[in-house]
């Protein structure tokens, strides 16, 4: 998206804001539901669970149905007020282009989706903790999970939702919805959704490794922080799609990688 489209403030109309919203939670969803059947029976296969399975999976997807909703409307009612946008999204709602909506995305998103690949891959082979090394065989995300929820739903979560309304705050109280934000305020609300970003992988670690040290928290959140600022850019120079892709690119080119040397 040229920078140009931040001027951009105009807001969907009421009902195709709607099938904007719904679009997107279900495409929040298809990450939810990926990483539930998948992940969460390995986490509670050593410990004997209050409920049966089947119960838990289902409070985990509605708790996370839920917070996808928040995310996303809170999305589709602040982002254009901020100037960020969803263009396939909308294209999609619209009976618009969605090709065209995503041509200009696509080279920015590809690219930094190979370099977080690799990037990714490398971080893996080289620094990767111990502590979580000695029982990432016996805990697996399929690909499948990484790159629907990690690319789509963390994404609606983190960049859609959480980065739109820090950037809509400081707008609002602090710059009194004055033109567009400033970048210092962009900068900030990419930094600490990301922060928060990286934060958000701890518990999985502690449910791994047990215990978490000073450099497991240090290396999961520095690593996980420097690719949400990338992709906080991305959404907030190209689009919400921009980052989706990066982020599932990058997964799936660090898959790749692995495969090769596995």
């Amino acid at each position: 998206m040229p920078k140009d489209a931040l001027m951009t403030t105009v807001e969907p109309i009421k009902p195709q804001r709607l099938r904007l919203g719904l679009c997107m939670w279900v495409a929040g969803m298809l990450g939810v539901v990926a990483l539930t059947v998948t992940v969460l029976p390995q986490l509670v296969a050593d410990v004997t669970p209050a409920a049966p399975l089947w119960l838990v999976l289902l409070a985990s997807t509605a708790q996370s149905a839920l917070l996808v909703a928040v995310a996303v409307w809170l999305g589709v009612v602040l982002a254009p007020k901020v100037g960020f946008r969803a263009a396939a999204f909308e294209a999609a709602v619209t009976a618009g282009s969605i090709r065209s909506a995503l041509r200009p995305q696509l080279r920015p998103s590809l690219v930094a989706g190979v370099v977080g690949g690799v990037g990714l891959f490398a971080i893996g082979g080289f620094g990767f903790p111990a502590a979580l090394a000695e029982v990432e065989h016996q805990f697996t995300v399929p690909i499948i999970a990484r790159v629907l929820y990690g690319g789509v739903t963390e994404e609606l979560l983190l960049r859609w939702g959480l980065m739109t309304v820090l950037v809509w705050l400081a707008w609002r109280f602090l710059q009194y919805r004055r033109g567009t934000p400033r970048p210092l305020y962009v900068w900030l609300a990419i930094v600490v959704s990301a922060l928060l970003f990286g934060a958000g992988h701890l518990p999985a670690a502690a449910m791994q490794a047990g215990e978490l040290t000073g450099y497991v928290v240090l290396f999961i959140v520095g690593t996980n922080t420097t690719f949400g600022v990338l992709f906080g850019y991305l959404y907030w120079r190209y689009g919400l799609e921009a980052a989706i892709i990066a982020h599932a690119f990058a997964h799936l080119v660090s898959y790749v990688l692995s495969l090769g040397v596995a």
